[in-house]
C-alpha cells in the first residue's frame, strides 16, 4: 500500500489536505477551523508568533496528536486513523532534540534506522551519506553528549531523515545554530526540494523562510492568515521583505506562546 502510495505522489496528487481542523487543550483553542493544502515537493514554510498553533498544526499531521475537529489526509491517508500507514513516509524533526547523549552520533542514527526495520546495509550506507552531507563525518563516533548545540540539532535532523522518507516536518531545524551551520542546512533541505521530498519547515528566521521557501502559510491564534510565495506576500502587503510582511499581519506585540 505505501509503495502504490509513493507513486501517487510522483504522480503529483495533493500531499497534505487539511479542512476546518481545530484543536482544543482545556480551555485553550490551539487551532481554530484551520484549512490548508500542500502539494506533492513543495517547501512550504509555516510561520507564526510563539503559540500561534505551528507545532500543534505537525504534531497532529505527523499522527503525534489528534485533532478535536476537522479532517486531515496525509499522502491520500485519514488521520489520525491511518497514521499507522503514513509512519514510513514521513520524517518528523522536532523543535527539541531528541538524542541519547550517551550514544555517539552514529549510534543514534542507526539506532533510528534500526526502528525503521531498515535493512542493516541501508542503514549504513544512509548514515554515513547523511554525515558526510551535514559535515558530521568526523564527529560520528563521539558521544552526543559532548556535541555543541548546532551539531546536536544536526545529528536530531539526519535521525528523522535516515529513513528517506517521502515528506519531512522539520520544526525550528536551525534554531541556536552558528551562520555557517545554518548554511550548511538551508543547503540539505534544499537538496531534499530537488529530489520532490515534500517538506514542511516551521522556522522563527524570516530571512530563511524567503530564502527557502515555495509558499508559506502565516497562522496566528491558531487561524491560517495569509498564503502564498514570500514574493506574492510582500508585493501584496507593500514591504521590501518577509519580515515586514509578518509584523504587518500579526502585530507587533511580543507573544510569550503556550
Amino acid at each position: 500500500m505505501i509503495r502504490n502510495m509513493v507513486t501517487d505522489l510522483q504522480k503529483g496528487n495533493t500531499s497534505i489536505v487539511v479542512k476546518d481542523l481545530v484543536k482544543r487543550f482545556d480551555d485553550v483553542t490551539a487551532l481554530d477551523g484551520l484549512t490548508l493544502e500542500i502539494k506533492p515537493g513543495e517547501l512550504f514554510g509555516l510561520l507564526g508568533p510563539n503559540g500561534a498553533g505551528k507545532t500543534t498544526l505537525i504534531n497532529i499531521l505527523a499522527g503525534i496528536a489528534d485533532p478535536t475537529e476537522g479532517s486531515v489526509e496525509v499522502a491520500g491517508f485519514s488521520m489520525p486513523g491511518q497514521s499507522g500507514d503514513v509512519r514510513e513516509l514521513i520524517g518528523v524533526c522536532p523543535q527539541d532534540t531528541a538524542v541519547y547523549d550517551y550514544l555517539t552520533g552514529r549510534e543514534n542514527v542507526e539506532l533510528f534506522g534500526a526502528l525503521h526495520a531498515m535493512p542493516s546495509r541501508d542503514v549504513r550506507k544512509n548514515t554515513d551519506d547523511l554525515l558526510e552531507r551535514l559535515s558530521l563525518s568526523g564527529d560520528a563516533d563521539r558521544r552526543v553528549g559532548k556535541f555543541s548545540g548546532g551539531m546536536r540539532r544536526r545529528i536530531n535532523l539526519i535521525m528523522a531523515l535516515v529513513h528517506d522518507p517521502q515528506i519531512a516536518f522539520l520544526d525550528e531545524p536551525t534554531v541556536a545554530m552558528d551562520p555557517q551551520s545554518r548554511r550548511a542546512v538551508w543547503d540539505f533541505i534544499r537538496s531534499l526540494r530537488d529530489r520532490g521530498k515534500t517538506i514542511i519547515l516551521t522556522t522563527h528566521y524570516m530571512e530563511e523562510a524567503e530564502e527557502l521557501c515555495d509558499r508559506v502559510g502565516i497562522i496566528d491564534n491558531g487561524k491560517l492568515i495569509a498564503t502564498g510565495s514570500p514574493d506574492d506576500l510582500k508585493k501584496q502587503n507593500g514591504s521590501e521583505d518577509l519580515e515586514g510582511v509578518f509584523i504587518t499581519l500579526t502585530g507587533r506585540s511580543i507573544r510569550e506562546g503556550i
